[in-house]
C-alpha cells in the first residue's frame, strides 16, 4: 500500500489497523503484538497477503489476523511445536499450521503465549542451521562423481544431460 507516494512500514500498517478495528479485537492485536515482542526481541513485523499483519525471526513464528468473532494468531509451523498449555484450539487437524483463536473476553495465558513464541523463533533458527549443512542429493553428487572420474580418463561413459519437460499445459512431440 502507498500513502502519498511513499511505502508505509509495516508496524505504521499494524498500527491503523488496530486504530481501524476500534473494539476489543483491535485491543487484543495490541496485546498480543506486545507479548510476541517479549517474548523475543528480534521479531520483526511484516504486512502481507493484502493486509495480514505477519511476524518473523527467520522466517514466519505468526500472523495476527482479525475475523469479526476472533483474533487468531495462526502459527506457521504449529504442528512442530509442544503445546503443553494447550492454546492451539483451530487448525488443529492440519500437517503444518495450528492457530489460537481468541474471543471477546477470553483471557491469554501470555506465559504459555510467550514460550510458544520462543519454540517458533528457535525452530525457525535450527531450520536455518539444517539449511546450512544439508548435503547435496543424491544424483546431484552421483553427477558431481562421474564427471569428476570421466575427466580422468577413468570412465567411457558419457553421462546425459538432463532432460528438458515440456511447458505446463503443451504437449509434447513425438511418441509417449
Amino acid at each position: 500500500m502507498k500513502s502519498s507516494g511513499s511505502t508505509k512500514r509495516a508496524s505504521e500498517m499494524i498500527d491503523e489497523r488496530i486504530q481501524e478495528l476500534g473494539d476489543w479485537r483491535g485491543k487484543t492485536l495490541a496485546r498480543v503484538r506486545k507479548l510476541i515482542h517479549e517474548a523475543d526481541s528480534e521479531i520483526v513485523e511484516e504486512w502481507k497477503w493484502m493486509g495480514t499483519p505477519v511476524f518473523s525471526h527467520d522466517g514466519i513464528v505468526c500472523t495476527g489476523e482479525t475475523y469479526k468473532s476472533v483474533v487468531k494468531l495462526t502459527f506457521a509451523k504449529g504442528a512442530s511445536l509442544d503445546d503443553p498449555s494447550g492454546l492451539f484450539n483451530s487448525s488443529l487437524d492440519g500437517n503444518v499450521r495450528r492457530a489460537i483463536d481468541i474471543r471477546e473476553g477470553e483471557a491469554i495465558d501470555e506465559a504459555a503465549l510467550k514460550d510458544l513464541i520462543r519454540a517458533a523463533v528457535a525452530l525457525n533458527l535450527e531450520g536455518k542451521t539444517a539449511a546450512k549443512r544439508k548435503t547435496p542429493t543424491k544424483a546431484a553428487a552421483m553427477r558431481k562423481t562421474s564427471t569428476k572420474t570421466a575427466a580422468k580418463g577413468k570412465a567411457s561413459t558419457k553421462i546425459a544431460p538432463r532432460r528438458k519437460t515440456a511447458a505446463k499445459g503443451k504437449k509434447r512431440a513425438g511418441p509417449r
